[in-house]
C-alpha cells in the first residue's frame, strides 16, 4: 500500500457537487492499493500513519501525532498512486490491485481507522471525486507498508 499524508487545516470531498466527507486541522489520506498488499500490510501503514508525528509542538516542532493532535483523518482511494511512471509518457497501472480487492483492503483500512481513531471521514471507492484541501505547512509525506 502506498499513502500520500497532508497535514490540513481543512479537507473535503465531493461527488457530483455533494460533500461525502470533510475534516478540519487534521490529515488526508490519499489511499493505493498495490496486489500484493493484504490486511497485515493495511494494519502496518495505517499504525504509522496513526502514529506518524507531523504536528506541531508548544515549540513548534513536528512531535505530535494525529492522535496527539485530536484532529481529523480523511481517507481517500487513489489508485493512481501506485502507477509505474519510470519509463515512457504514459503511466503503467500493472502493479495496481484488481479493483474488487481494492475496494475489498480500501474498506478494511477504513473500518480498521474507524475503530482506532475517533474522527474519521472518507470519499467512495471509485468516484470520480473532487478534493478539496488547505494543506497546512505545507507539509507532505510518501509513505509505503
Amino acid at each position: 500500500m502506498k499513502a500520500l499524508i497532508q497535514r490540513v487545516s481543512s479537507a473535503s470531498v465531493d461527488i457530483n457537487g455533494v460533500s461525502v466527507g470533510e475534516i478540519q486541522q487534521g490529515i488526508l489520506l490519499l489511499l493505493g492499493v498495490e496486489k500484493e498488499d493484504t490486511e497485515q500490510s493495511a494494519d502496518k501503514l495505517l499504525k504509522k500513519i496513526l502514529a506518524y508525528r507531523i504536528f506541531s509542538d508548544n515549540e513548534g516542532k513536528m512531535n505530535l501525532n494525529l492522535q496527539q493532535s485530536q484532529g481529523g483523518l480523511l481517507i481517500v482511494s487513489q489508485f493512481t498512486l501506485v502507477a509505474d511512471t519510470k519509463k515512457g509518457l504514459r503511466p503503467s497501472f500493472s502493479s495496481a490491485a484488481p479493483p474488487q480487492l481494492g475496494e475489498t483492503l480500501y474498506n478494511y483500512f477504513v473500518d480498521q481507522a474507524k475503530g482506532l481513531h475517533p474522527t474519521v471521514a472518507t470519499g467512495r471507492f471509485g468516484a470520480d471525486m473532487q478534493v478539496n484541501l488547505t494543506n497546512d505547512g505545507p507539509v507532505t509525506f510518501w509513505l509505503e507498508s
